[in-house]
């Protein structure tokens, strides 16, 4: 069993994982490329026998980047790479983060990702205004909502998405990177088992 790496007032990651998993139905689902990414970075980190070990938590043979796959069996593969770069990243949260940060990576360097990104044309107000939509791009479940506190901070809602906060703070914050946002601050916090709000500034 894998040992996790649990920052103080985190839940404990298996007992999230099984209540995630019990929320899930047959059409939540997330693209192939989310899966492949979370497993390079284990790759990488922590070497292929780690990847390999992954890949089996999730259930899944194989993957291909835009084919939709269930959000069960991305649940098992992330929290278990998670929990195996935990001691290598600095917890169990900021592995998710690397992870969110990858996944972020992965979509906006698709067609559909640069065409996400030029829409944006560059302005980090404009690209978090269309976050919704790249989010319904990515995967086939959830609702998310933008509200605007100033010109450069906002905060994201989400609501029945089953990624933990720490996860989609690492996807913000690579998102925002990509068109040259500086200075960036993004605070997730959970509102409930699968819903959560981000708060997000840059200078």
């Amino acid at each position: 069993m894998i040992a996790f790496g649990v920052e103080r007032g985190t839940p404990e990651p298996l007992t999230e994982l099984a209540r995630r998993l019990s929320r899930a139905e047959e059409k939540d689902r997330a693209r192939g490329m989310f899966f492949l990414g979370a497993l390079d970075v284990v790759r990488k980190e922590a070497g292929a026998a780690a990847a390999a070990r992954c890949l089996a938590a999730s259930r899944e043979r194989a993957f291909v980047p835009f084919f939709l796959y269930p959000i069960t069996s991305f649940l098992r593969l992330s929290f278990s790479a998670a929990g195996l770069l935990a001691p290598r990243l600095g917890g169990f949260e900021a592995a998710m983060r690397t992870i969110g940060a990858r996944s972020a990576q992965d979509f906006l360097s698709t067609v559909v990702g640069r065409s996400f990104l030029a829409l944006s044309g560059g302005c980090p107000r404009r690209l978090v205004s269309n976050l919704p939509s790249g989010y319904s791009t990515a995967v086939s479940y959830g609702e998310r909502d933008v509200e605007w506190m100033g010109e450069r901070q906002g905060r994201l809602d989400m609501f029945r998405d089953f990624m933990p906060h720490s996860y989609h703070e690492g996807v913000l914050r690579a998102a925002l990177a990509a068109v040259g946002a500086r200075d960036t601050h993004i605070l997730g916090r959970a509102t409930g088992l699968l819903d959560g709000e981000y708060e997000v500034s840059w200078s």
